[in-house]
């Protein structure tokens, strides 16, 4: 039996869900799953076992022959730093992975012999992609002020002055935001003590044009010192056009409380995303990589060849990025959304851009879908990782609308709820979109039809 502190040999040959390589080690006829991070398929490894219960788990002692995709991370922090999984993995092979993750939850969860899941959409540029950023703030041991992102399978905070995922134009900013929170003697939240003014750093920056909005997740919502900090960062960075505080003071693991405070600017910036103009403030849903959103929208209507007579619901619609595109080309839209002030970013972003065939709901989706789905409907879905609820799916089975398109950031939920809609729907086709490289994240959208009953 496999113990923890035993090494191995072991060949890696497929990565996993979680971002971990997988190989299999057999002695006496019998082969045990060996998980291991950092690793890449074709690895030739020497690993340590850190973990000999259900699942199997290892690090790396020794490459004893690195794989043809393996390349040469472009962070340095990257084999301790939890936001990439994947930066040591070749891009082709990254994406490759993600479309055999795809089927695999479809073949396992779903039943789906022969899934149709198509090439993945791959980044033009796999680094420099994200648009927001949110860092936790920290101190060390000498009281200097970090942020970054957490160490993997930890709490302990990796400081960064630059990720080469994010714009490259934040990264000036999040050096210089942390110097000045120093020099401004703000201490940095302590989650053990609950004592300390800055909780996290936020950075968002619109593409079209490139305006920058930084907020301060804090305690306290009259920092000292606020007024010299934020005419160091307007003097220093012109493309920040607005600082926001948004107060923190309860003990939980969410980022954003419910208050936020705009200190300059007007709170927001601009986002031309699909030829219309988009409104984004501090706590706002926006997805972090704009080309690949743009492109998974500009899919789903190539797909849909709309026409004007068409009517569409768009079911968990935020602030409107999927209703305002396809609104343009079809004679009314229903957009259904729980969170209120997502419902009414959605109604001025419609106002902004002289949209009004849009009817925007406020609700969840479990309690309105069945009072305005019919069977003329081209249905949308987006729904977060959890997936739909079973009532949901229930009632589009019941209303049975003429077409489903599903997008989808987790695997293992679309292909249980794919199943359920599966009595009635065929699913046409499943394009994989990679929104997040470097990670094993991956999103689809899938095409579904109402089958002809016979």
């Amino acid at each position: 039996m496999i113990q923890q502190g035993d090494a191995l040999d072991l060949e890696i040959t497929t990565l996993t869900a979680g971002g971990e390589g997988l190989g299999h080690y057999r002695e006496g006829g019998e082969s045990r799953a060996i998980f291991v991070a950092d690793s890449v398929p074709g690895d030739q490894l020497r690993v340590r076992i850190t973990e000999a219960k259900k699942i199997v788990r290892g690090k790396i002692l020794e490459i004893v022959q690195p794989s043809a995709h393996r390349v040469r991370p472009p962070c340095i922090v990257a084999d301790k730093c939890g936001g990439c999984q994947w930066q040591a993995v070749a891009y082709a092979m990254q994406l490759a992975q993600k479309k055999q993750m795809l089927i695999d939850s479809l073949e396992r969860i779903g039943g789906f012999e022969h899934p149709p899941v198509a090439d993945v959409l791959g980044a033009n540029d796999p680094l420099h992609y994200r648009n927001k950023s949110t860092f936790p703030v920290g101190s060390n041991q000498q009281g200097n002020i970090m942020a970054g992102y957490y160490r993997k399978q930890s709490h302990d905070l990796i400081n960064l002055n630059q990720c080469p995922v994010q714009e490259t134009k934040l990264n000036p900013i999040l050096e210089r935001t942390k110097a000045l929170i120093q020099e401004m003697g703000w201490s940095a939240y302590n989650e053990k003590t609950q004592a300390g003014y800055i909780r996290h750093l936020g950075l968002r920056i619109g593409r079209r044009p490139d305006k920058v909005l930084l907020t301060l997740v804090t305690t306290e919502l009259n920092l000292p010192n606020l007024e010299k900090f934020c005419t160091a960062i307007h003097q220093q960075f012109r493309s920040v056009v607005s600082i926001c505080l948004n107060l923190n003071n309860q003990p939980t693991n969410a980022i954003f409380g419910p208050q936020t405070k705009v200190v300059t600017g007007k709170g927001f910036i601009q986002e031309q995303f699909c030829g219309l103009e988009f409104q984004i403030g501090p706590t706002t849903f926006f997805q972090v990589n704009t080309e690949q959103a743009e492109r998974m929208i500009y899919t789903l209507l190539e797909l849909a060849q709309f026409t004007k007579e068409d009517k569409v619901v768009d079911a968990y619609s935020g602030i409107g990025t999927l209703s305002l595109p396809i609104a343009q080309q079809v004679k009314k839209v229903i957009a259904i959304e729980s969170f209120a002030p997502s419902v009414q970013q959605a109604q001025l972003n419609a106002q902004n851009n002289r949209i009004a065939n849009v009817a925007f709901l406020a609700g969840t989706v479990e309690d309105q879908l069945g009072e305005v789905l019919q069977p003329e409907h081209t249905l949308v879905l987006d729904p977060p990782r959890k997936g739909c609820d079973p009532s949901v799916l229930d009632v589009i089975l019941k209303k049975q609308p003429q077409r489903v398109f599903y997008l989808s950031c987790n695997p293992s939920t679309l292909a249980r709820d794919l199943k359920h809609l599966s009595a009635q729907y065929e699913v046409k086709t499943v394009i994989p979109i990679d929104f997040f490289p470097q990670t094993y994240h991956v999103e689809a959208l899938s095409y579904l039809e109402r089958k002809v009953l016979s």
